[in-house]
């Protein structure tokens, strides 16, 4: 399976560093896994609605340019779907069942995702209704990818 991850936004923090490595190592042996960071617009903290959603556009095309015609796109959104760890598996193991194999989760930024990269997306996936930060979220989703192929595997990482 080939995995994609987009995210807006260059990873700063070398305790998450550390923590994808870690991640991305493990999956190694797994999938194909391929990180693309897109840059992100500059937001000043007092933005007009119009100016937010300039800036979730242009993200928004550098995020739609990485994503080939034939990928099945997740989005992560706080109004996506919630899953335990092992529908999430079973869906991943659906869509390889079923011959989609390329497989490109998407993390917008700070402001979220623009309306076409929502519209490009194949499923909305939540971790939680809570707003986490999109940075820790690169962590979270690496981790719960990995325990989700181990679940497919019937390995004991997941308990």
């Amino acid at each position: 399976m080939n995995i994609t991850i987009i995210s807006v936004g260059k990873l700063k923090e070398k305790y998450l560093k550390m923590g994808i490595d870690e991640y991305v190592k493990r999956l190694r042996t797994l999938a194909n896994l391929k990180l693309i960071e897109v840059a992100d617009e500059k937001a000043p903290e007092n933005l007009s609605q119009a100016e937010m959603e300039a800036i979730k556009v242009k993200e928004g095309e550098r995020i739609l340019a990485k994503i080939p015609t034939d990928t099945y796109v997740i989005t992560l959104e706080i109004k996506g779907k919630q899953l335990p760890s092992e529908q999430l598996a079973s869906q991943l193991d659906q869509l390889a069942t079923h011959g989609k194999s390329k497989i490109a989760f998407v993390i917008g930024g700070s402001l979220g995702l623009s309306e076409t990269v929502m519209k490009r997306s194949n499923f909305t996936l939540s971790f939680s209704k809570m707003t986490l930060p999109h940075q820790l979220m690169r962590l979270v989703l690496l981790e719960q990818v990995y325990r989700a192929f181990k679940i497919i595997r019937r390995e004991p990482y997941h308990k």
